[in-house]
């Protein structure tokens, strides 16, 4: 007998979600590795802008989810 197994939404979310954050926390911890001043010649500047984005990027993700949770107002007008 051939069972077609599916893979739930819920279950395909957890999956992508965890190798997603796990490869961004690899590659932020990558990152830091450029502090090296053995290796690596920066300014200020360059770490400010660096993190400026990073920053800006979670947010932005994290505003996708937010907005999902927002009930939208509606309008009506009544007599």
């Amino acid at each position: 007998m051939d069972e077609n197994i599916t893979e739930s939404d819920r279950q395909k979310f957890i999956r992508l979600a965890n190798r997603r954050v796990n490869n961004a926390i690899k590659h932020i911890r990558l990152i830091g590795n450029l502090s090296n001043t053995s290796n690596y010649d920066y300014t200020d500047e360059h770490v400010d802008k660096i993190f400026a984005m990073l920053r800006h990027e979670v947010e932005e993700s994290y505003k996708c989810f937010e907005s999902k949770k927002k009930v939208k107002p509606s309008f009506s007008l009544e007599e």
